[in-house]
């Protein structure tokens, strides 16, 4: 058989195309299987669409723009409800309302004026964030506040009949010195 001369250079060249080849015709293989082939199973899936949560409906009254029945999203706080109701008037007393407490649905929300009677105290159990007023709250509601027992409540009720409406909630200290004495 005849030898070819074929330099160093020519077979690297050679070699070379070869492997390029071998690639290039590999990928496409691969591909063309792929293709060919069933895609692998993907459900159609809708957006899962997050189930509306539905609004609060709370009442906010007293010294606000516009009182009433406002509803307001899960996750409100007092403020939250109050800048609703068109925010606070001038003569809003906001010091004695928690503006960060949570909302809860069908709670009512009073927002004192300065200098108006009835000084409130207390959460009653049941209502969430409702303030109890001391100078119309029976003894039942004021039993139910925390570190108010029936004897307390008693007592709240006994000088409320004696001196009447309470003003501030300084006057409990005022009342357990006189009746203590």
């Amino acid at each position: 058989m005849p030898e070819l001369p074929l330099s160093r250079g020519s077979i690297i060249a050679v070699v070379a195309v070869t492997l390029v080849l071998l690639f290039v015709a590999g990928r496409f293989l691969l591909h063309a299987g792929a293709a060919s082939s069933s895609p692998p199973f993907r459900p159609v899936v809708e957006r899962a669409r997050r189930p509306s949560r539905p609004m609060l409906v709370v009442d906010v009254v007293g010294a606000v723009r516009r009182a009433g029945l406002l509803r307001v999203p899960p996750g409100s706080r007092i403020a939250d409800a109050i800048g609703r109701a068109g925010g606070a008037t001038r003569r809003a007393d906001l010091a004695q309302v928690n503006l960060a407490a949570p909302v809860a649905d069908g709670q009512q929300i009073v927002v004192p004026s300065r200098g108006a009677a009835g000084a409130a105290v207390g959460v009653a159990p049941g209502a969430p964030n409702a303030p109890v007023s001391l100078s119309t709250a029976t003894v039942e509601q004021l039993d139910s506040l925390p570190g108010i027992g029936p004897v307390t409540a008693q007592k709240i009720l006994a000088y409320r009949q004696q001196h009447g409406a309470f003003h501030s909630v300084a006057e409990l200290g005022t009342q357990s010195h006189r009746s203590s004495g």
